[in-house]
């Protein structure tokens, strides 16, 4: 199965004082993509939430390769680097749509844990999700 990349038209809201995106919302570019990249793999979200499971970030990293402007369209290609069943961490790759050029590159870390903020294993908590990260992760990670 082939994830589409999530795309996003960037919004006049979103820029900076210099006329372009400010930093601090390739974050949130980053987390829709995730959530996006989830539901296509078979992973809600919010199952995950409604069976008891959040994934809370522990880390998150951005490198700014080029600007990115007001009303640039960008294509954002989240990828699974590792997952353990306890802990995974998501590359982003964002490109111009038009050009192809790289603007950004980042990755979010992650763990599962449960209402009472313990870790868990999707393995023996929620098999039903750690099946469908386990066909997205590279073999060697």
């Amino acid at each position: 199965m082939s994830i589409k990349p999530y795309e996003h038209k960037a919004q006049y809201y979103e820029t900076d004082q210099m006329g372009i995106i400010h930093h601090s919302n390739y974050i949130r570019w980053f987390e829709s993509a995730r959530i996006d990249f989830m539901g296509q793999m078979g992973v809600s979200y919010r199952a995950m939430e409604e069976s008891g499971i959040i994934s809370p970030v522990l880390a998150v990293s951005c490198e700014y390769k080029s600007m990115v402007h007001f009303d640039d369209e960008v294509l954002i290609v989240p990828a699974i680097q590792s997952y353990n069943g306890v802990k995974l961490c998501i590359s982003y790759t964002i490109t111009d749509k038009n050009t192809g050029e790289v603007r950004t590159t980042g990755e979010s870390r992650h763990c599962f844990l449960n209402r009472e903020g313990r870790p868990v294993s999707l393995k023996k908590e929620a098999p039903q999700f750690h099946e469908l990260f386990m066909k997205f992760t590279p073999v060697n990670k």
